[in-house]
């Protein structure tokens, strides 16, 4: 195998597998696994973003397979995650995998 077919069979095996890291979510009204992982989003930057009194940006960093997702979002577009409407606010595609970043604002 080459390195990247390894990449990809850990993706389905070790990274987004519901008995090691993943669990199941709604994305856009379709169950799939995936990873929620606000603490690499602490370490990007704050998690919370104040605007005014009382509202605050409620940031969310998932990751999924490209694979169970479909096309990579788009950048400003909405996603609904388990009920909650977010604004994708960055995707990539990292060799089958997306990283998205959501914000959304809460009270």
């Amino acid at each position: 195998m080459t390195f990247k077919e390894i990449i990809r069979a850990d993706i389905d095996n070790v990274f987004i597998n519901p008995d090691e890291f993943a669990a199941g979510h709604t994305v856009n009204g379709k169950k799939m696994p995936i990873i929620i992982d606000n603490n690499e989003l602490i370490e990007r930057a704050k998690s919370i973003k104040s605007n005014m009194d009382g509202i605050y940006v409620k940031t969310t960093l998932i990751y999924v397979k490209a694979k169970d997702f479909g096309a990579l979002p788009q950048v400003g577009g909405a996603l609904n995650l388990d009920g909650k409407i977010f604004k994708v606010t960055d995707a990539s595609n990292e060799d089958g995998l997306y990283s998205i970043h959501l914000e959304a604002n809460r009270s």
